[in-house]
């Protein structure tokens, strides 16, 4: 429901990256979080936790939009050669 209320201003930002080739340094931020795996007896061992990386959800939207426009234009052009 909410993406039918922003779409129209998520398009007009996502174009004037891509017509400008900018992508502001906060959308390639990242948050690296550790977190211990249960059952280990041993937490002084850097095996017995687990790093977990947050991407920006922004970016995330615009990739998958990217890739799909990308996979129906291989498609359509017939561009990935079929053994």
């Amino acid at each position: 429901m909410i993406a039918l209320v922003i779409i129209k201003d998520l398009v007009e930002v996502a174009s004037n990256y891509f017509t400008n080739g900018i992508i502001l340094e906060s959308l390639k931020e990242f948050i690296t979080m550790v977190l211990r795996k249960k059952g280990k007896k041993d937490y002084s061992l850097l095996g017995s936790y687990r790093l977990i990386t947050l991407e920006n959800t922004l970016v995330k939207v615009l990739e998958k939009h990217v890739a799909n426009i990308m996979s129906k234009a291989v498609e359509e052009y017939r561009l990935f050669l079929w053994n």
